[in-house]
C-alpha cells in the first residue's frame, strides 16, 4: 500500500458523515482547500486531542478557505457521539469498510502492546481547490496537528 502521488488528483470518495449525510470530495472542488485526516478511533485519547485541536482552530481554517474532514472506520452513530461529547464543529466521515483508507494508503499493519493488527495509520492529506494533493503528513503529532496543517495552509498550497 502506498500514498497517492503529490500533484495528482486526490482519490475521490463519498462517505456518510456523523448525521448519515453523504459527503463527497468533489463537492469542494473549485471552492475550498480540503484537509483529510485519517484517525484510528473516535473518543480515544490521541484522537480526542487531535479533534479538539482542529475544533479550536476552526475559525482559522475557515479564514484560509479550508474545510476539515476527519475519517475513521467508526459508524456514523459513534461519530455523532464523539461530536456531541467534545462539541466538535466539523464533519467526521465513516469509512467502515476502510475502502477510502486503502485508496489513500493508510490502512496497514500496526503494533500496539506486543499485538499486531490492521488499522488506520494516522495520516493527513492537504488537497487544493483544484482537487490536487499538495501535502502528506505521515508523522502526525496529535497535540500539534492543527497548527502543523495551518502552517502549511498559511504558506500557500
Amino acid at each position: 500500500m502506498s500514498f497517492p502521488k503529490i500533484g495528482n488528483l486526490a482519490p475521490s470518495f463519498k462517505l456518510k458523515n456523523q448525521a448519515g449525510v453523504d459527503v463527497c470530495l468533489k463537492d469542494f472542488k473549485g471552492k475550498k482547500n480540503v484537509v483529510v485526516y485519517f484517525y484510528p478511533k473516535a473518543s480515544t485519547p490521541g484522537c480526542t486531542v487531535q479533534a479538539c485541536g482542529v475544533r479550536d482552530s476552526r475559525a482559522e481554517f475557515d479564514s484560509l478557505d479550508s474545510v476539515i474532514l476527519g475519517i475513521s472506520p467508526d459508524a456514523p452513530a459513534k461519530l455523532q457521539k464523539f461530536i456531541d461529547k467534545y462539541d466538535l464543529n466539523f464533519n467526521l466521515l465513516a469509512d467502515e469498510d476502510h475502502a477510502v483508507a486503502e485508496q489513500y494508503g493508510v490502512w496497514g499493519l500496526k503494533k500496539f502492546m506486543g499485538r499486531e493488527f490492521m488499522g488506520i495509520l494516522r495520516t493527513s492529506f492537504i488537497i487544493n481547490k483544484d482537487g490536487r494533493l499538495t501535502h502528506i503528513l505521515d508523522k502526525v503529532n496529535t497535540k500539534t496537528h492543527d497548527q502543523d496543517v495551518l502552517n502549511i495552509l498559511r504558506n500557500g498550497i
